[in-house]
């Protein structure tokens, strides 16, 4: 294989089980498995979860959700961020639940729904009174099932944005309570409010989606930490080429690296195509034999440079590891995010399906 990624169903599973413990049995866990499980593989992470008893997942769209479907994934399934209209008829042909950002879909829905409250962040969702919404949602033909959130800043304990919207949203719980309106499930909070606990904000429903792959970001001003979790995805690539370099050569598009001294490149089977973030040129690092070796010159399409001088053992058809543990150095998405000034979630996202996933148990 030219460059693999080694999933731990076992760590989804213990992520699962970490957060379900911290938030008690009384609140339920809704794990989010959108944009392929953040590229770990909705499928196969999906049943794992299932197994160890997750009766909640969360996709973005009805193609995902009827994915799992598919592929014979039994747990309720909350598509989050799609409502088009050609899709309506497929979420009750595969028992879907549709999120309802906007209260002129409500006449069109025809199976339970959670509806989405904008109370700050002034991206989907409704923005309408509570009285507004009762008088509207007695009208539709579908019951209302759950009432949500999101949070924009919930990573940052600084500001006060999130206990704005907090306050927003208890208002229109208690509103819709007046009008004799109490949904089943309220829940706004994703891995950062259940991570750093911050209770209030949990509702009785949460949707980690970090966490079950193993991260929780750094939160500015925060409370210890509560949840420990670890990274379930190992990210390996196969070299396809070991040479010397002499003092003075340049390395790669543009020449932007030039050997300061004689050195031994690697060349490897994947670069930015395959997700490598085209920002690592002369600033990334691998993990090669339990040693760091940096990235060097700029980071192509298929194939991507490292100076191995450091590794003289190293040969063709070795693998080199991107993201993982060995040898007492370990690489996270959130390190190579660093470095490539981006986000973890960019990073994992954005490994391509052209990388084999491979499943351990």
């Amino acid at each position: 294989m030219r460059s693999w990624v080694e999933v731990s169903l076992r760590q989804i599973r213990a992520n699962f089980r970490a957060v379900q413990a911290l938030v008690g049995e009384s609140v339920e866990v809704m794990p989010v498995v959108k944009a392929d499980a953040y590229r770990h593989g909705a499928v196969a992470v999906s049943h794992a979860l299932e197994a160890e008893g997750a009766r909640w997942l969360a996709v973005s769209n009805v193609e995902e959700g009827v994915v799992l479907r598919q592929a014979g994934t039994q747990s309720r399934i909350l598509v989050m961020a799609d409502f088009l209209e050609d899709e309506r008829d497929m979420l009750a042909t595969h028992h879907l639940t549709p999120v309802i950002h906007s209260l002129e879909d409500l006449s069109a829905v025809r199976v339970p729904y959670h509806l989405k409250i904008d109370t700050g962040m002034n991206r989907l969702g409704t923005r309408a009174e509570p009285d507004e919404i009762a008088r509207v949602a007695a009208a539709a033909p579908a019951p209302l099932e759950g009432l949500m959130t999101h949070f924009a800043s919930s990573g940052n304990y600084e500001s006060k944005q999130t206990e704005e919207q907090l306050q927003r949203f208890d208002s229109v719980i208690e509103g819709l309570r007046r009008a004799g309106i109490t949904p089943r499930y309220v829940h706004s909070s994703a891995t950062t409010p259940v991570a750093y606990r911050r209770r209030e904000a949990w509702g009785n429903l949460v949707r980690p989606g970090h966490a079950i792959y193993g991260y929780v970001s750094p939160a500015r001003g925060a409370p210890p930490r509560v949840l420990n979790v670890a990274p379930a995805l190992t990210w390996k690539v196969t070299v396809l080429e070991v040479k010397d370099v002499e003092a003075g050569g340049l390395i790669g598009y543009g020449g932007i690296h030039r050997a300061q001294r004689p050195m031994r490149i690697a060349v490897l089977a994947a670069g930015y195509a395959d997700g490598i973030p085209h920002r690592l040129g002369n600033r990334g690092q691998v993990i090669v034999k339990g040693k760091l070796a940096p990235v060097v010159g700029a980071v192509s399409m298929d194939l991507t440079t490292i100076d191995v001088t450091g590794c003289p053992d190293l040969k063709t058809g070795d693998a080199v590891m991107l993201l993982g543990s060995e040898g007492g150095v370990s690489i996270n998405a959130q390190q190579m995010a660093k470095w490539a000034g981006t986000i973890s979630y960019a990073v994992l996202c954005g490994i391509h399906a052209r990388v084999k996933r491979v499943y351990i148990d």
